[in-house]
């Protein structure tokens, strides 16, 4: 007989008792679920992420755009730039900052926001999520990105 106590809750090893490892794969398998309607609409799931911020809070600096998608700079503005030669986003400094970049939708850009509001729901329908469902987890998600920001800046 030994004396060792089991793991604590958490302690496993094991790939699927990994918080992080479940969190990968719901956020590929819903990213893949979004890649036959956002192609529809000629996107992909950054871009269609990019075109979210700028459809709720209209032109905005990348610095901002970046800061949403809690994103750096380097990884947005190749977005920007694919967007902006895809007709749907305009880019221009700003005139009171010239280190600042302005980022709106064009007329293209806002012809398409009427498309993509189909998208939630039926992503919706395709995953048998039902409203509440829905809610309620990306409540705890959202409660989740918070307390893992936190022990990562307590790590600094």
């Amino acid at each position: 007989m030994t004396d060792e106590k089991p793991p604590a809750e958490g302690a496993s090893l094991l790939l699927d008792d990994q918080l992080c490892f479940a969190l990968y794969a719901a956020q590929r398998a819903v990213t893949a679920a979004y890649r036959p309607l956002l192609e529809e609409l000629g996107l992909t799931y950054p871009q269609y992420l990019v075109l979210l911020v700028l459809w709720e809070r209209g032109e905005s600096t990348v610095k901002d755009l970046a800061a949403a998608l809690r994103l750096d700079y380097g990884t947005v503005s190749p977005l920007l730039k694919r967007l902006e030669g895809a007709g749907l986003v305009r880019r221009e400094r700003a005139a009171h900052d010239e280190r600042s970049v302005l980022v709106a939708c064009t007329g293209r850009g806002e012809e398409l926001r009427e498309r993509a509001a189909r998208v939630p729901g039926e992503l919706l329908a395709a995953t048998g999520l039902d409203g509440g469902e829905v809610a309620r987890l990306r409540e705890e998600l959202w409660r989740l990105a918070e307390r893992a920001g936190a022990a990562a800046d307590r790590a600094f």
